[in-house]
């Protein structure tokens, strides 16, 4: 697992470690049951408090993407493999809205990329 930071980065730390282990975790790079490393080794091999890494496993674990077993650690979800098909089909009904409500594909593309922002 490689985990992407940027020290010089406008994001927060955090979220540059939730999003990469996420991004990975979606495109099948991290499969189901892997193990993920420690909260102070990710910390350590990052070079940030180790507070940074817990809240990014913390936004993981409420999101489904990520388990944690106790002592045992934490590890990628089996509810991980559903994030797509969620996004897809959420993806299929705002389509669905959008053209009942008159909008064109480049509105309904413009709303969906202020949201992401």
């Amino acid at each position: 697992m490689t985990v992407s930071y940027d020290s010089a980065s406008s994001v927060p730390p955090f979220e540059q470690v939730r999003s990469s282990i996420a991004a990975q975790i979606n495109e099948g790079t991290l499969a189901v049951g892997t193990k993920l490393p420690t909260v102070r080794a990710l910390a350590s091999d990052l070079g940030v408090a180790p507070n940074t890494v817990a809240r990014a496993y913390r936004e993981l674990e409420e999101a489904g993407l990520i388990e944690t077993r106790g002592r045992a650690g934490s590890f990628v979800g089996a509810s991980g493999d559903e994030s797509r098909s969620r996004a897809l089909s959420a993806a299929a009904d705002y389509a669905a809205v959008t053209r009942q409500l008159g909008l064109s594909a480049d509105e309904a593309l413009a709303i969906v990329t202020a949201a992401l922002r």
